[in-house]
């Protein structure tokens, strides 16, 4: 079992940064992906990007070329860090967690943009 708490949402103008962040209760080293997915209303989930234990990463072709994902295993935290922010990507922030011993999610952190 692990908790994930998800920090570092807010209300930016468009163009703007933020960094998500996302806490896990215990060691991720052993987490094969965490990843952000992110919901706005109306809409379905969809994922926003995705780190592998090996390193490699895969993000949304609406994200490409401005968010980044990274994880610190000795942390035990995986970041986003999103950069020219646009009106359409205000949604609530997921982080999640794919291990073998089940799939765990955090509560969300807003972003919100502004035209």
């Amino acid at each position: 079992q692990v908790q994930l708490v998800e920090s570092g949402g807010g209300l930016v103008q468009t163009g703007g940064s933020l960094r998500l962040s996302c806490a896990a209760s215990r060691s991720i080293f052993s987490i094969n992906i965490m990843g952000w997915y992110r919901q706005a209303p109306g809409k379905q989930r969809e994922m926003v990007a995705v780190h592998s234990s090996d390193g490699s990463t895969n993000y949304a072709e609406s994200v490409k070329a401005r968010f980044t994902i990274s994880r610190d295993n000795a942390k035990n935290t995986v970041y986003l860090q999103m950069n020219s922010l646009k009106p359409e990507d205000t949604a609530l922030y997921y982080c999640a967690g794919f291990a073998s011993d089940g799939h765990y999610w955090g509560q969300g952190t807003q972003v919100t943009v502004s035209s």
